[in-house]
């Protein structure tokens, strides 16, 4: 194993949307930024865990940056430049390839890893951006309140490589770098009594988080493509939360909104209409129907037969794993391993057991896309992780900052010291501590400068999920487009401070410094505000 040495200003650990959007920015400023990434793609949770974009209402309008936005385009693009698409496809401003109902932009996760690719070219062309792939934090060394260097192990050979920066940004998807680096954090659910939150429980649950998921990719053709019968099939077949109220491999479950006990549909390349698919957050969370709720590829969007069925990403409650947590936790790798066992057996069941609308059972020619994920058999490189280890921040968002109920209104949630825009409701999935949903109607957001910067660490800053956010909250900062400007805004404030000698604290309480770093963002196709709409 070897073991070296590199320097730059800005070191970016975690190539997921807020790593990416941090390197772009810390390079565009004009510093020299190492980026690096655990899985063969960048993009996190829009490529390696394959899940499309979780949006806003409003985002074709508004309420996303610019750097954002390019990457949007930049798939939409891919898809006329590489696809045979449909004259009516191709021409649609509002191109959404999957068709699918979550977001107003379903693709396939390597569309995405290649535009994100594309947006990083001209950096790494320049060597004002390295990139590193695939490894994974280790050790950090520090100096008092400073963090000196971040030691990363490669995935496959265990070479190590010491990197030291001026700036450590922790964009890692579980928050590696502060258990690391002895950053304070929290997780899991807090008090009510320390955060003063409505929904929160009277004493703090660290171990209660929001499920993981191992998303995968199906489409379906002709013949028989059953797979053998997962050796734990049928303790998988036989779980059955108390809450839920069904089993989980079922296509019944609670609607995360009222839960009430919903029982969807799924019925593989049916006949329906892209321009008629259009995603409303505010309508509906759009999965009564799971065929075409996540789905990636519409075949009826291209020509010529391209694409012998849809391609649909499996992403719904029914994976949700609650058996354990993987954040601090000795026995994460089972508890990863776990969750694709269940994803695994939901496969099977939809193979073997989901019911037909001609009123059989099963559907036999479901099979798994390895090679629209990247993998050999189908499953997502990574876990779809939804909450993180959060920082103790100089700022921490809580219920209070976002839900409607409790505001009395559903206008924008402002901070004097705005670093972006974000919007999701208070959306939490089936927890590890056994609660059901909890969804909470929500205004739109400014994401504060002080949530990115911890109590303590003076030159390391959140740049993705682990912000200063409760275990509520992180419900609505989780989703695509708020960990990209989360990461956006934290590259750009340490090369601010690099230009300035300046550290991030008084950038937040120094007003002079305050508004030139805001204009800065501003300038650069930062939304800080948003427009007179309310939440939904």
């Amino acid at each position: 194993m070897s073991h070296r040495t590199l320097r730059c200003d800005v070191l970016v650990v975690g190539g997921g949307m807020g790593g990416v959007a941090a390197a772009l920015a810390a390079a565009s400023a004009g510093r020299s930024v190492v980026l690096t990434e655990e899985f063969a793609w960048l993009g996190g949770q829009l490529t390696s865990q394959a899940v499309p974009m979780d949006e806003h209402t409003w985002v074709e309008q508004f309420g996303v940056s610019a750097t954002y936005r390019r990457l949007r385009e930049g798939i939409r693009d891919y898809y006329r430049r590489n696809y045979p698409l449909t004259a009516r496809a191709r021409a649609d401003l509002a191109l959404n390839p999957g068709a699918g109902l979550v977001s107003r932009l379903c693709a396939e996760p390597r569309v995405g890893a290649a535009v994100i690719d594309e947006l990083l070219a001209p950096w790494r062309s320049s060597d004002r951006l390295t990139v590193l792939q695939p490894y994974r934090p280790v050790a950090a060394a520090t100096d008092g309140d400073d963090v000196r260097s971040v030691t990363l192990e490669h995935v496959s050979t265990g070479d190590r490589v010491e990197i030291e920066a001026a700036y450590i940004l922790d964009a890692t998807e579980l928050g590696d770098l502060l258990p690391l680096t002895g950053t304070e954090y929290v997780t899991g659910f807090e008090s009510s009594a320390e955060t003063g939150e409505p929904s929160a429980p009277s004493e703090a649950q660290p171990d209660n988080q929001q499920a993981i998921s191992w998303c995968f990719v199906v489409d379906h053709v002709d013949g028989d493509q059953t797979i053998d019968r997962p050796h734990d099939y049928d303790h998988w077949r036989s779980l059955q939360p108390e809450f839920w109220g069904a089993p989980m491999l079922s296509l019944t479950g609670p609607d995360p909104r009222t839960l009430e006990q919903v029982t969807r549909t799924f019925t593989p390349n049916q006949h329906d209409d892209p321009d008629g698919m259009i995603a409303d957050q505010r309508a509906s969370g759009g999965d009564r129907e799971l065929w075409t709720f996540r789905r990636i590829a519409a075949r009826a969007q291209f020509t010529g037969g391209l694409y012998p069925s849809d391609i649909v990403l499996v992403n719904w409650p029914m994976i949700d794993y609650l058996g354990g947590t993987v954040i601090d936790n000795p026995d994460a790798e089972r508890h990863f391993e776990g969750a694709r066992r269940q994803s695994l057996s939901m496969f099977y069941w939809l193979q073997t057991e989901a019911p037909r609308p001609d009123g059989g059972t099963g559907w036999p020619g479901l099979r798994l896309r390895g090679d629209v994920t990247g993998t050999d058999d189908g499953f997502a490189q990574a876990a779809y992780i939804r909450e993180s280890r959060r920082i103790r921040a100089q700022v921490t968002v809580r219920e209070q900052d976002l839900s409607i109920a409790i505001r009395g209104h559903g206008r924008p949630a402002r901070f004097s010291d705005s670093v972006g825009v974000g919007m999701y409701r208070i959306d939490l999935h089936p927890s590890t501590g056994g609660d059901n949903y909890i969804d909470v109607a929500s205004a739109p957001f400014e994401i504060p400068l002080g949530a990115l910067i911890p109590v303590r660490t003076r030159n390391l800053l959140a740049a993705g999920k682990n912000v200063g956010t409760t275990h509520l909250t992180n419900g609505a900062f989780r989703l695509h487009p708020v960990e990209w400007s989360i990461g956006e805004a934290a590259g750009w404030l340490a090369a601010f401070c690099l230009d300035r000698a300046v550290d991030p604290r008084a950038v937040r309480s120094t007003p002079r410094l305050l508004e030139e770093f805001q204009s800065l963002l501003h300038r650069s196709g930062v939304e800080l505000h948003w427009p007179d709409v309310e939440g939904y």
